[in-house]
């Protein structure tokens, strides 16, 4: 980490003031004399050093005691979620005391993030009293803290089911296991013994269809993941609860709206968690939506868009073209009614206008795995992701 003259550090000759340096820059005494002393935007170097110090011993282990349970409950918080180096398993797998149903867990999540958030809220309340009357600033300050400042967040069920998907599709492709907490696979030597309970993608590519065309279709893959993490029993129940959280449309079936979710809308949260550098990129088609996958940034090498091409796209090419035939098959039928023959036109069109983007797209696609593409993780996501951005989703 970097610090220059906008993002000042502090250093102590003793190492256990650190806690009790962080309670006070962290109180409202802090933003009160820095008001005083330089009452502009920038904060400088010197001002924080003209800050009086108050080391007063009667209060001072109290002060340590607060700073590093907020300290402690702040890591775990962050630590809950996958952009965390320190994450291990998702929240909703570590709450699923003694219950097999995602409804259950989040209940049980929700219970302990508001508890975490109400003793963060009531210490950070504390230690303003505390440096408020050891400062004798009673008439200036009052110790409340606004809920909007606590800073550990509390359960929110769009966000923490949308990224218990993104944790399957993690485990999907290796990147976590339910063997081994943290990181399973970033790079390097691929090591089989870490995934005995689930086993990931073998090539790290994971197709995104509206219709189930493979086996390795992502919604085999999370009711597979589903029951082994709760049983095949609650199957049902979890799934409609991890669609309802995502909101379903009408007469639409729960595993209706979590393809959709997979196949429209993951990409984009993807993106949007990881700060538009996403770590498992979109393969994209075009407009007409004919194909999409998801690889793996780090268990990509040179063969995987020829994988791709092979196992996937030319697949998915032979399918739509039987789709088609038994489109045409069935607009002959005399018995067909009017709503009905609209509909066969209406898919029909869209898979002829599909293989066409196919087409092109399997064109470019070759173009590409025959250039045996290297990368080179160092040179960051938005390097690499220009060498493939004619066949990769945009980011946004």
């Amino acid at each position: 980490f970097i610090f220059s003259d906008a993002g000042m550090m502090m250093f102590l000759e003793n190492e256990e003031e650190i806690s009790y340096f962080l309670a006070l820059l962290s109180s409202k005494v802090v933003p009160f004399y820095i008001n005083i002393l330089n009452p502009s935007l920038a904060i400088q170097g010197g001002t924080i050093s003209k800050i009086p110090v108050n080391l007063n011993l009667l209060e001072i282990n109290k002060i340590k005691e607060l700073a590093e349970s907020n300290i402690e409950m702040s890591r775990s918080e962050w630590n809950s979620f996958e952009i965390s180096w320190d994450f291990q398993r998702h929240p909703l797998c570590v709450f699923d005391k003694h219950t097999n149903k995602l409804e259950e867990s989040y209940h049980n999540w929700g219970e302990h993030t508001e508890k975490q958030f109400l003793q963060l809220h009531q210490n950070e309340e504390e230690l303003n009293r505390i440096f408020i009357e050891l400062y004798g600033l009673q008439d200036e300050l009052t110790p409340e803290v606004p809920n909007e400042e606590v800073t550990v967040r509390r359960a929110d069920r769009v966000r923490d089911a949308k990224s218990f998907l993104s944790y399957c599709v993690g485990l999907m492709m290796g990147r976590y296991s339910l063997d081994v907490e943290g990181l399973a696979y970033a790079g390097g030597e691929w090591d089989a013994s870490k995934f005995q309970t689930f086993q990931p993608d073998q090539d790290g590519i994971l197709p995104l269809t509206d219709t189930a065309y493979f086996e390795e279709d992502v919604m085999a893959r999370l009711q597979e993941l589903l029951i082994i993490m709760f049983g095949e029993e609650t199957l049902i129940d979890n799934l409609r609860w991890l669609a309802e959280s995502i909101t379903m449309k009408n007469n639409e079936t729960p595993t209706e709206r979590l393809r959709r979710y997979f196949f429209d809308e993951f990409y984009a949260d993807h993106c949007k968690t990881y700060q538009k550098r996403p770590i498992y990129w979109m393969a994209e088609s075009g407009n007409k939506k004919g194909f999409r996958a998801l690889f793996y940034l780090h268990r990509y090498t040179p063969e995987t868009l020829a994988t791709m091409r092979f196992s996937y796209v030319q697949n998915l090419q032979e399918k739509l073209r039987q789709e088609q035939k038994r489109l045409e098959q069935d607009l002959v039928n005399p018995d067909l009614t009017a709503a009905m023959k609209k509909r066969y036109e209406k898919q029909l069109n869209t898979i002829k206008a599909q293989q066409d983007e196919l087409i092109d797209f399997d064109k470019k696609l070759a173009e590409l795995a025959n250039q045996r593409i290297a990368l080179n993780l160092d040179d960051g996501v938005v390097v690499n992701y220009e060498k493939f951005k004619v066949i990769l989703a945009k980011v946004k």
